[in-house]
């Protein structure tokens, strides 16, 4: 039987306590910037130096409201950002969004040019990218669980597989979360507590971002098409049965 995992406040509480019992038994010490001449270039370097060991106590008790005081901007960056997220996940604009834009790209099918590049290739295209947004950004990531349960039967309907559903959102949430263009979670936190300009280096990220999505939807695309035209491919061919496949949409390849 398992037990109820603890509260996040006694998890990050239980991690100060355990800091504040290493102060007692690791010794003391910090990094200070120093410039040195190396192969007659100067070149900054992080030096460590030990310093006077200062075991904590009391001072555990101090150390959330401290954390949030040196913390404000990104801390309020992630409660206007998440609270934002929410809205739209519980209004369902998001799942109307995206069902009205594959039946849009659906009606599109009678042009030559559409049924050439295929229809089933931009919806999952135009899918992988929406989510692989929502996981640079908003660092969406077991958010994704909601929006399985619309993609998965709408991926099985267009004749590929339960597979496919789950990586044009899970998958693709997880290449933009990587990528981490504006990611409040992971940089925003991240530059903050080493000093650096807030989302500083947004260029690099967001060249490395395209980068891994391009070689991640190419892949699932290859991944897809195979499944199609070799449904015995698929890992789980056995397990699905074929009266269970859903048809609430149309083959996109169909004119």
């Amino acid at each position: 039987m398992f037990k109820k995992i603890p509260h996040t406040y006694v998890i990050v509480f239980s991690l100060i306590i355990m800091a504040a019992i290493a102060t007692w038994i690791v010794p003391g010490g910090k990094y200070h910037e120093e410039t040195k001449i190396i192969d007659g270039h100067e070149q900054k370097i992080m030096v460590y130096e030990q310093t006077e060991n200062h075991p904590q106590t009391w001072q555990v008790f101090a150390a959330m409201f401290n954390g949030f005081e040196k913390q404000a901007g990104i801390i309020a960056f992630i409660l206007m950002i998440g609270g934002a997220f929410w809205i739209l996940n519980d209004s369902k604009a998001i799942d109307v969004g995206i069902l009205s834009i594959l039946k849009f790209i659906k009606r599109l099918n009678r042009y030559k040019a559409i049924r050439f590049i295929g229809a089933n290739n931009i919806i999952i295209v135009l899918v992988m990218l929406t989510f692989s947004v929502f996981g640079a950004v908003f660092g969406m990531s077991e958010e994704t669980i909601a929006f399985i349960v619309i993609i998965v039967p709408l991926a099985i309907s267009m004749g590929y597989d339960s597979i496919t559903g789950l990586a044009m959102v899970f998958v693709a949430a997880g290449l933009g979360f990587a990528g981490a263009v504006l990611n409040p979670f992971t940089i925003g936190i991240a530059q903050g507590l080493a000093g650096l300009p807030l989302f500083s280096g947004f260029e690099y990220r967001l060249f490395s971002w395209l980068v891994i999505n391009l070689i991640g939807i190419s892949y699932i695309l290859w991944y897809a098409s195979n499944v199609k035209h070799h449904p015995e491919s698929s890992p789980v061919h056995k397990a699905a049965a074929p009266e269970a496949r859903p048809a609430t949409l149309p083959d996109a390849d169909q004119p």
